[in-house]
């Protein structure tokens, strides 16, 4: 009897439903699973930012070592080599606490008994995308004017006839193209991996549990859940860092003097 014969007929692939998961209530005021794991995270990040730098000490524990070396990432890799030594120490809260808080709510989706990334839900990526597209053009405009920093969307020295052509193209790039694919990229790689995920850990293990030639095809189907939560370990930590570095970019354009 061949696999596709055996195949059982009555197990239901996961969907979009697998995102809503509400917890209290229903409907637009439900409290939701995501929210609850996004106020978790908060709290989570609060308690181990205060615990390992409570006591800081000239020899550090491996909890101030792990933080110093997310913090120094961060501050030197992404926000000094993009935005600059003059301008990027203000910003570095912000794109810390961002890169943070992204890499631990994409590492639930691996970790028990989480098992989901809140960012595969479309409105945190989206408001994070707002926070970064508000913070470059406010720092923008104050640096180099209101007008000056519409002004600076056009390079000096182009024709006449292309002026306008290109000035619409690059208001569109600043007020939609940046903030939307920016949320879009971390949005669409957690919410494919977590249905991936839970597709071959469901599916494996209907099949295991059905029998006969199955078993052999849940178990293969298992390895490839294993292997496939290897990579989401890094593409989660991946995802996290290049929202952080986007956002270091865009902010650097913002505050450069030729902007």
């Amino acid at each position: 009897m061949s696999i596709v014969a055996a195949a059982p007929t009555d197990y239901t692939a996961p969907g979009v439903e697998e995102f809503w998961q509400p917890l209290i209530g229903d409907g637009a005021w439900a409290i939701t699973r995501p929210m609850f794991l996004m106020a978790f995270s908060i709290i989570l990040i609060t308690w181990w930012l205060l615990a390992t730098t409570r006591k800081k000490a000239l020899v550090p524990s491996k909890g101030q070592m792990g933080t110093e070396a997310v913090y120094g990432l961060v501050r030197n890799g992404v926000a000094k080599d993009l935005i600059g030594s003059h301008e990027f120490m203000k910003f570095v809260p912000l794109l810390f606490s961002m890169f943070v808080l992204i890499l631990v709510n994409n590492l639930f989706g691996v970790i028990p008994p989480m098992s989901y990334p809140t960012m595969s839900r479309i409105g945190f990526p989206i408001a994070l995308a707002l926070i970064v597209w508000v913070v470059f053009h406010v720092v923008g405009m104050k640096k180099h004017g209101f007008i000056g920093y519409w002004k600076s969307l056009v390079p000096s020295g182009l024709p006449k006839g292309m002026i306008v052509p290109i000035f619409i193209l690059e208001l569109i790039t600043d007020l939609f193209t940046r903030p939307v694919t920016l949320a879009l990229r971390l949005f669409g790689n957690m919410f494919a991996g977590h249905i991936l995920m839970v597709l071959f850990i469901t599916g494996g293990w209907y099949m295991l549990t059905s029998g006969g030639i199955l078993v052999v095809a849940g178990g293969v189907t298992w390895i490839f859940a294993f292997v496939m939560t290897l990579f989401e370990l890094l593409v989660e930590f991946l995802q996290a860092y290049v929202f952080t570095l986007l956002a270091a970019l865009y902010i650097a354009g913002a505050v450069a003097d030729e902007h």
